[in-house]
């Protein structure tokens, strides 16, 4: 697959979301649970997201991963629970688009490290996954994804 790379700098973004640790096999129940009580909490409060939703990764030790479930907001919210306001930091970003299957986005993370090494962009470690259509009104091989790992 061919894959376009854009390296950019974003402006900080205001979030609204459940950081949390999981194996990578809970995935999918760990943000099923996670996406419906932040889209709860945004009725409550009577706000729209501003931008897709996302989950932001802090490690890549699949059996602990340390992960962010989160939308973008406007502005800052105030905490309920295990709901909590945050900030994806402003600063370099390199972002590409995948498009497929979630469990089969492993050599789009190949192709953006091939990219940076290739580019010397120094990477954080910090990446996010912005989930740009629904998967349930959408076919796997069609579900978009845009990757974005932070530079320094």
């Amino acid at each position: 697959m061919t894959y376009t790379f854009d390296f950019s700098k974003q402006e900080a973004q205001n979030t609204i979301s459940i950081r949390t640790r999981t194996a990578v096999q809970d995935l999918p129940q760990v943000l099923g649970q996670a996406f419906p009580a932040l889209m709860n909490y945004l009725n409550e409060m009577g706000v729209q997201a501003t931008g897709a939703p996302f989950v932001g990764y802090f490690n890549m030790d699949m059996q602990d991963l340390d992960i962010e479930v989160g939308f973008p907001v406007a502005e800052a919210l105030v905490e309920k629970g295990e709901i909590k306001p945050g900030i994806i930091p402003a600063g370099k970003q390199l972002s590409c688009l995948y498009q497929g299957p979630y469990n089969q986005i492993e050599p789009a993370y190949n192709a953006i490290m091939d990219y940076a090494a290739a580019n010397n962009y120094a990477l954080t470690g910090v990446c996010y996954e912005f989930y740009l259509n629904d998967p349930a009104d959408t076919p796997e091989n069609e579900l978009l994804t845009k990757i974005v790992m932070l530079a320094k």
